[in-house]
Parts: structure tokens; sequence; C-alpha cells
């Protein structure tokens, strides 16, 4: 009962804060600023190594192919040094820069990458299913640089 009033809270605090946030810093891509979003990943208890391996043989590559592309200008992952309490938990923070926030929102076909990356596409879509089982949590997290000079 708990845990479904708190998973019932986060979904009520991101339906209304993405569109917020999201808006905020769409003012910022008139002015072709990246747009950076960070995205969370909290693996049930003993499978993180698992999550990471899925994750670098099958979702980074269409990451760095969309760097290529020009659609991404960096991304990069970081991990919690220490271990936080349950609530707080993540394992995974995956931190991607796009060109703007246009670029960022607007529609793009990830699944045609995908189908040209990866032509054994039963053992992707496979492993893709298996790489969210493992999780306990995901959220991303638009956010933005605050000026301390100005």
């Amino acid at each position: 009962m708990i845990r479904t009033s708190r998973v019932f809270a986060l979904f009520l605090f991101f339906t209304i804060a993405l569109p917020v946030a999201v808006r905020a810093q769409s003012s910022s891509a008139t002015e072709d600023r990246p747009f950076v979003v960070e995205y969370y990943y909290k693996a049930k208890w003993g499978h993180a190594d698992e999550f990471l391996k899925l994750f670098k043989k099958n979702h980074y590559p269409v990451l760095k192919k969309q760097m290529e592309m020009g659609r991404i200008a960096k991304v990069w992952m970081d991990q919690p040094r220490y271990h936080a309490t349950e609530e707080g938990r993540w394992d995974f923070r995956v931190t991607i820069v796009f060109k703007n926030a246009t670029v960022a929102n607007e529609s793009f076909d990830e699944a045609a990458l995908q189908k040209q990356m990866y032509p054994d596409q039963e053992t992707f879509q496979r492993e893709e299913q298996r790489r969210f089982e493992i999780l306990d949590g995901h959220w991303d997290l638009p956010v933005k640089t605050v000026e301390l000079e100005k």
C-alpha cells in the first residue's frame, strides 16, 4: 500500500514537473543552447552488473551513433560511490547533452536506427526487455545550469 502511494506520488510529480521543466528549457532552444537530461536507473539488488553489461552492449552504441549524427553532443554514465537510503538509491545516472531542446523533444525514429545496427532483432528485443525487467525504477530528469556569477 505504501509503495503504491509512493509510485503514484512520483507519477503525479513527473506528470506535473516534467512539462514545466521542458517548457522552461524550450525557451533556450531558440538560443540553440544544449539541453541536458539525466536518466536514472535503479536495478534490483544483485542485477546492477547485468544491467550495465546490457546497456553497454545494446543502448550505448545507439547513443554513440546519435552523437555521430550530431543529435547528441555528449553522453556519460555515473554511479554513486557509496550507498544511499533505499528510497533515494539509484545505481546509474546517464547524462545526455542534446544539441538543443528542439532536437531533444522532436520525434526521432530510434527503432529504425536499432534495426539498422542490430540485424538480429529477436536477440536485441529480448535483451532490451531483460534490461528493463531487472530494474526497480527508472526516471528522466531534464536539468538546467544555474548561473551563479550573474
